[in-house]
């Protein structure tokens, strides 16, 4: 198979997510007096294959339950279309996913041994929302907060704790808006994928409550992060500096009314572009807030 094949299959795309949350960790880290070249690299290299496996099991998964043939695929939605084209086999996703898990696991190990065994419980959390999320967590009523654990504030306090060796409540208040941003991230997804998941008896909260309800929910979502992030900064939880990521609240303004005219796919469309926008702009600008902080401290 052409190398470019896999290459797609991982959805290079949606793994800017996972080089922006370990360069958030590793500047909260940095600001906090902490940073170690080598682990920074290899924490984000594991943080980035682990997003693979969360990737391409996601795509097994969806094709062997037939909804990957079922769904209209958008840029953000409905999986790669690597498996309905019949380029790879099902069961080399399914080696891809598990054997990046695997060696994104040995990374673990490695820091566990050099950090600390209080990273053990994070990583065990980690591996158990990918392994179960398409299978079992998607098929609960509102699953979408383990997407928000899972790939986002678990991801944070995982690189924060492999430059530093704990954990603060500093951190955790600072990797909230990661795992706001990241629930949204998959919310505002499933928008075009409702029927078809209903049809697989999955129980997402826009099948739930029905998708103007669940576009409120979005939008009240996604103010609540400028919200944390002003009171963190006003309470002296955060620097003043990571108010810069307040910069993003023009993008959020149109990704909401985007949600909201859900109805009409041309403006939905936009509101998803700007929602993914939103998504790594913001804590790629919070990141920098923090090595801000620490440069005119």
């Amino acid at each position: 198979m052409p190398l470019k094949t896999w290459f797609f299959e991982t959805r290079p795309q949606f793994l800017i997510l996972s080089v922006v949350l370990a360069f958030l960790g590793t500047s909260i880290a940095w600001y906090d007096g902490y940073f170690h070249l080598g682990h920074a690299l290899l924490a984000g290299i594991g943080l980035v294959l682990t997003h693979v496996s969360v990737n391409t099991l996601n795509d097994y998964f969806d094709y062997r339950s037939g909804i990957d043939l079922a769904t209209k695929r958008t840029p953000f939605s409905g999986g790669s279309g690597i498996l309905p084209a019949a380029l790879l086999k099902s069961n080399q996703v399914l080696w891809l996913g598990l054997g990046s898990l695997f060696i994104a696991a040995l990374i673990g190990v490695y820091f566990i041994i050099v950090k600390g065994w209080l990273l053990l419980p994070l990583l065990a959390v980690a591996a158990l929302c990918i392994l179960l999320y398409t299978p079992f967590i998607l098929k609960t009523p509102y699953p979408e907060w383990a997407a928000g654990l899972g790939l986002g504030i678990l991801p944070v306090l995982g690189i924060y704790f492999a430059q530093t060796g704990t954990y603060t409540w500093a951190v955790f208040i600072a990797s909230v808006p990661s795992g706001i941003l990241v629930y949204n991230l998959l919310f505002l997804n499933e928008f075009p994928d409702v029927e078809a998941d209903r049809k697989a008896g999955r129980k997402t909260t826009p099948i739930l409550v029905g998708k103007d309800r669940a576009s409120t929910v979005y939008a009240f979502a996604t103010i609540a992060v400028y919200a944390w992030i002003i009171g963190s900064v006003i309470a002296g939880a955060m620097p003043a500096f990571a108010s810069i990521a307040l910069l993003t609240i023009p993008l959020a303004v149109k990704a909401i009314q985007g949600a909201l005219s859900h109805q009409d796919m041309s403006s939905l469309m936009p509101g998803m572009a700007n929602n993914v926008l939103v998504v790594l702009v913001t804590q790629f600008l919070l990141g920098l807030g923090f090595i801000l902080a620490k440069v005119f401290s």
